[in-house]
């Protein structure tokens, strides 16, 4: 399930209450599980995958996720990070400042545990951790970060509408890092 860090340090843990939160801002939050849970009990555990327990994966969630196809979502991968993958530091040096994206940005969590950062209209900053069967959809031009959690093991499946769509266009506003100096951070 999904938790909220708000600029106060508040904790919040219900769906509701999280979406009441993130309201003003276009961003789309479910938690539900089409069946890789079921099918792939071992997939928090395991850092790579064969290409056909990928493509398995992704056929099972594309059933699923229809409704991104009448979204313009035309395409999407799997994005595997975990401490020995290859891209996690390009990864998560391109994505952990604050940005925007042409496209929207969705993901669908499959195992492990990511951290979204926003800018609340008010201007606070607001921390998002997703997990495993987590769905996040945030709409093109909002300003936000993302970094793999502690652990940095993050699977998940990333929907496109182009491939500009992802490319980060960085809005050079500085990091609220209140969160890490004064160990409010809690995730």
């Amino acid at each position: 399930m999904p938790t909220l860090q708000l600029a106060n340090g508040k904790i919040l843990t219900d769906l509701d209450a999280i979406h009441l939160a993130l309201h003003p801002l276009p961003i789309t939050l479910k938690h539900f599980d089409p069946g890789a849970a079921a099918l792939f009990p071992d997939l928090p555990y395991r850092d790579i995958l064969s290409n056909d327990e990928k493509r398995q994966i992704l056929d099972l969630h594309n059933g699923h996720f229809g409704f991104l196809r009448q979204q313009q979502h035309l395409w999407c991968d799997l994005l595997t990070l975990h401490p020995g993958s290859p891209n996690l530091y390009t990864i998560s040096m391109s994505y952990n400042r604050y940005h925007i994206h042409a496209g929207p940005e969705a993901i669908y969590a499959l195992a492990g545990e990511a951290i979204y950062g926003f800018i609340h209209p008010n201007g606070s900053h607001l921390q998002l951790l997703i997990q495993a069967q987590d769905y996040i959809h945030i709409a093109a031009g909002v300003e936000h970060w993302f970094m793999p959690a502690a652990s940095l093991h993050f699977k998940a499946i990333r929907y496109f509408t182009t491939s500009a769509g992802w490319v980060p266009q960085y809005t050079g506003t500085p990091m609220n890092d209140r969160f890490f100096r004064e160990g409010q951070n809690e995730f």
